[in-house]
């Protein structure tokens, strides 16, 4: 069954961001489109993030507090929804607890002692990857910035492909799992990591810089691979919080790899 491209517009800028966008359709055939479409939504939070960063800096800040600023747009874009994911994914995962017991300290709303240290160290990580972007150049940490955000939400359409299940029956997770094509998941990966490439080549004028920020949403989408298989071993599939934490970890692992060299 098709549906109109601005269903799922409406689906991932609806759910993945607090931008007033209202989301019409609310079914699988929705949410299929709608997580093809979130490396979309990632371009916008990140595009406004880079750019933030770079005014901040010609505006006369130092690269640290560009790259705060840059850091701070997707966490208030999502209200901080996958920062919550992150951490609750992580007091799961370490709590050592059965599926069932996991998944119920997932839930809760207190934050534990994994939690909170993850959420430090992958902030401090986004902060000086960030920081190390922009003290090269504003473009070099703008693209950063985008690349991250466009990379973290491809983590997503790759994590709703067909094959993964919901280890719960409510939720978000269980609405968007299973969802997407495999073939359409890679497709899109393909060209994000072509976008990126193009991006850098036209912001850098640089065949490294378009070859490294292809490298970042690779390294992105394989890192968010490996914690997605970890977590449907552990939890017996994926839950919002899962999908909110594979976000960040590839969003992170992309902003490394670009801030190196």
């Amino acid at each position: 069954m098709r549906i109109p491209p601005l269903h799922g517009l409406r689906f991932a800028f609806g759910t993945l961001t607090v931008l007033p966008v209202p989301v019409t359709r609310w079914d699988r055939v929705a949410a299929r489109a709608g997580m093809l479409c979130a490396p979309l939504a990632g371009v916008v939070v990140g595009g406004i993030a880079g750019l933030l960063g770079a005014a901040a800096l010609v505006a006369g800040a130092g690269p640290l507090l560009a790259a705060v600023c840059a850091a701070a747009v997707p966490a208030v874009l999502t209200r901080g929804l996958h920062l919550d994911g992150l951490a609750d994914t992580a007091d799961g995962l370490g709590s050592g607890k059965p599926a069932a017991e996991a998944l119920r300290i997932m839930k809760q709303s207190d934050i534990g002692p994994f939690g909170v240290i993850t959420l430090v160290l992958v902030l401090l990580a986004q902060v000086a990857a960030l920081a190390e972007a922009y003290g090269g150049s504003w473009e070099r940490g703008a693209l950063a910035a985008a690349v991250s955000a466009t990379a973290a939400r491809l983590a997503l359409t790759l994590a709703a492909r067909r094959g993964i299940p919901a280890a719960r029956p409510e939720g978000l997770g269980a609405a968007v799992a299973g969802v997407v094509p495999v073939r359409g998941a890679l497709a899109v990966a393909v060209a994000v990591a072509a976008a990126a490439a193009a991006a850098a080549a036209g912001a850098l004028s640089a065949t490294y810089g378009a070859v490294r920020a292809a490298a970042a949403v690779v390294v992105a989408a394989a890192a968010a691979e490996l914690l997605l298989r970890h977590c449907v071993r552990r939890f017996g599939g994926v839950t919002g919080d899962v999908f909110g934490g594979l976000a960040e970890t590839a969003g992170t692992a992309a902003l490394v790899v670009l801030s190196l060299g």
